[in-house]
């Protein structure tokens, strides 16, 4: 992240797991040396609000097995008391369900425990900007099962009628995992302009991130899992 002075900005981090050997692993991915600062950790989500809640950190580490209170339902009580919250969901590979689950309960992305180091902080980085993760090793996997969860907002066709044809392809893209550069190549417009795009696109289906933009148009049909990106327009 960069600050106002254009200077790179550690990020802060608290670390949510009940296993102190996995924090202790995160800890030294995400170390100063790296550009992150662990300002908090909590062995369950029942500990995790109020430490949250007192550190403010640009992003939470969050580990889906937990006692007490678990992964999903620590993301929804985060959320509740402050939507700002940016939460990022480890899991290992196969929990396909909690991993939707925590979709729905507004996780801002998913990444594997053993993914690479590299893969954690850019999760985590793209997680602190608004930006969202969903690891590619299991994201197909996960947003079949979440469109097989029943939908709970009836009002979500009427919001998707209200996007424009240009702001589908943009929604698509998105969709497909392209970063708003790669948009605006494959469109053949300017970076700005595909800013604008997501800004209103955000706006119209009511959704808060790149994340959730994303499971919207799988949730919806507007891509399918698999389906490959538009080709470049010329």
């Amino acid at each position: 992240m960069v600050g106002p002075s254009g200077v790179a900005r550690v990020i802060s981090v608290v670390l949510i797991d009940d296993q102190e050997l996995a924090r202790a692993g995160l800890r030294t991915i995400l170390r100063p040396a790296y550009g992150f600062e662990v300002v908090g950790e909590a062995p369950d989500g029942e500990e995790a609000l109020a430490v949250v809640i007192r550190t403010r950190p640009d992003a939470v580490v969050m580990d889906v097995r937990m006692p007490r209170l678990d992964g999903v339902a620590a993301t929804r009580a985060l959320l509740a008391e402050d939507p700002s919250s940016r939460i990022l969901v480890l899991t290992t590979f196969g929990e396909d369900s909690v991993l939707a689950a925590a979709l729905r309960a507004g996780a801002s992305g998913f990444c594997l425990k053993d993914a690479p180091a590299e893969d954690i902080q850019r999760a985590v980085r793209a997680v602190a900007a608004g930006e969202g993760w969903l690891d590619p090793a299991v994201c197909g996997r996960v947003l079949r099962r979440y469109r097989s969860d029943p939908g709970t907002d009836p009002d979500a066709g009427r919001r998707l009628r209200t996007v424009t044809s240009r702001e589908l392809d943009v929604l698509r893209l998105i969709g497909r995992g392209l970063s708003n550069a790669e948009i605006a190549r494959r469109l053949s417009v300017g970076e700005g302009t595909v800013k604008t795009h997501v800004g209103r696109i955000f706006t119209k289906l009511a959704v808060r991130d790149r994340t959730a933009a994303v499971v919207f148009a799988f949730d919806h049909g507007v891509v399918q899992p698999g389906e490959p990106a538009p080709p470049p327009v010329d």
